[in-house]
């Protein structure tokens, strides 16, 4: 195996290195330190890139219409965030590409219609798109006839939500009958054909509502048609009989019968304490035959609202070890009290907070576990002077208030990288960017198969970072502020950020859709 991948990594330099110096390309990445994550390859080399796609990765001289000299610099395979939540918002956007991301992914919560979230993207996107199939988006379809979806994802219409939308919380707070359950699972397979990615799944926030017969009908449909699905687990909680640990249980038991994908968001959320023991088990699943990865976002603390089932004083107190002073209210950014969690709680159901979970020392260990994936769970931020949500171009990045995941969790990877040695750089690139397309890739997204790579015909998604500057500058009460040392950012061979700066003109991402065929 070693000398088969040293053979490929040999390849991409060597296939290249025969190229005339004549040729010209649309652009070239001069004399960066190249980093596949598949092949191992890591050497100084120039890309030249034609076409949105790699076509060279040689050490001879080459020259393109548009040149970057990536001297001191890595050029990596761009980021890939498979849990983002605001890649439909134009501000979230001007987030993740100054942390390196060009591939925004909704998941978790997913999009319904599937349709809607598609064509509100088309043509305006700057970072690569795609999203799964939203059963929470389908329950309020379902139980909530009057709902009408503005922009195809049940999160975003709870944030934004117009008077004319009759947005409710059905989906979470409801139980659907027999009958309403079989339209569910039909329009769960609907939205699998009309090219979603997969089923997500955030289970977590309709723990009592949720019925086992909608999660084990999505792992059928998820394995009769080789997907797969993302969750976040039924419970957050350190104690039975609603341990994290039995979230997971839940959906490797449907997985082990039928087949398909599983991908644990924010297994640290949930298995708290016990997620080395939760690793493992993972561990022992994959060895049986199972496809099932887990994620973590680089933060011990995490983003919600108000009303999320585990922040309940009666789970948020006694099963994850927290009190009402370790969630703080987004907008004034102050703790609360038990007084203003009540007065939320009737008031402003939807409320954004961030809220203490896991401990740092457990969150870092499962960040540097060599199979965990790493995400964002990029949430929507506030502007501090008005409360809305930050939604446009023109919002500025210090503005905000925000978890600091939506600008800073990959830059704080690669920071910790070079801070606390957490783990090899390839590695950390690696679970950025070639492990989540790999996973993507085997079920039933093949468009990935040219993702998560800087090979010769691979995508140009490239991501250009400084290893000994790249950081992380959002912070629990700065949540917004911008990565720095990520000074160039291309999706498809179009530069997106150059100089650190966000280039407006362009919107060169494109949608990734799930193909059954």
């Amino acid at each position: 195996m070693i000398l088969r991948i040293f053979a490929l990594a040999t390849a991409l330099l060597s296939s290249s290195s025969t190229l005339t110096l004549a040729q010209s390309y649309d652009l070239v990445i001069k004399n960066g330190r190249v980093m596949d994550p598949e092949t191992g390859f890591d050497r100084v080399a120039n890309v030249g890139v034609v076409d949105g796609t790699i076509s060279a990765i040689t050490e001879e001289d080459i020259s393109g219409s548009k040149e970057i000299d990536a001297s001191g610099l890595v050029v990596a395979p761009g980021f890939i965030d498979m849990h983002n939540h605001v890649g439909g918002l134009p501000f979230g956007q001007k987030q993740a590409l100054r942390d390196g991301v060009t591939t925004q992914l909704e998941l978790e919560a997913g999009a319904y219609p599937i349709s809607l979230y598609y064509e509100r993207l088309e043509g305006k996107s700057k970072t690569n798109y795609g999203a799964s199939v939203s059963v929470l988006g389908i329950r309020e379809s379902v139980m909530n006839p009057d709902y009408n979806s503005k922009y195809g994802s049940y999160l975003l219409d709870g944030g934004l939500t117009e008077p004319t939308m009759d947005f409710t919380l059905d989906a979470l707070q409801s139980r659907p009958d027999s009958d309403q359950i079989a339209e569910i699972v039909q329009r769960m397979e609907e939205g699998l054909k009309q090219g979603g990615l997969g089923f997500g799944n955030p289970v977590g926030y309709a723990t009592a509502n949720l019925t086992s017969q909608e999660m084990v009908e999505m792992h059928r449909l998820a394995g009769e048609y080789g997907s797969f699905s993302v969750m976040h687990g039924r419970f957050s909680s350190n104690l039975p009989p609603t341990t994290g640990i039995m979230s997971v249980q839940e959906a490797l038991s449907s997985v082990a019968i039928y087949g398909g994908g599983l991908y644990v968001s924010h297994i640290h959320q949930q298995t708290l304490r016990n997620t080395p023991y939760a690793l493992d088990m993972i561990k022992d699943a994959r060895s049986a035959g199972i496809d099932v990865v887990a994620a973590i976002y680089p933060y011990n603390f995490g983003a919600s609202v108000i009303s999320a089932d585990y922040l309940d004083p009666l789970n948020y107190g006694p099963n994850m070890g927290r009190s009402y002073e370790d969630i703080t209210e987004q907008a004034t950014m102050q703790p609360l009290t038990k007084e203003r969690y009540e007065e939320l709680i009737a008031n402003e159901p939807t409320a954004p907070i961030l809220f203490v979970g896991v401990e740092e020392d457990i969150m870092l260990a499962a960040l540097a576990d060599p199979k965990t994936l790493v995400e964002s769970d990029a949430f929507t931020s506030v502007v501090s002077a008005t409360g809305e949500t930050a939604v446009g171009w023109d919002v500025a990045y210090e503005e905000v208030q925000a978890h600091p995941r939506a600008a800073g969790s990959h830059a704080k990877v690669l920071r910790l990288v070079r801070e606390q040695d957490l783990m090899p750089l390839m590695l950390a690139v690696s679970k950025m960017t070639y492990m989540p397309a790999v996973f993507m890739e085997r079920n039933g997204v093949p468009q990935m198969a040219k993702k998560g790579r800087i090979q010769k015909g691979a995508d140009a998604d490239i991501t250009i970072f400084d290893p000994e500057n790249v950081a992380d500058m959002a912070t629990e009460k700065r949540g917004g502020l911008a990565s720095e040392g990520i000074p160039y950012v291309i999706v498809n061979g179009s530069i997106v950020v150059d100089d650190s700066r966000v280039v407006m003109e362009v919107f060169p991402g494109q949608p990734i859709r799930g193909d059954l065929n």
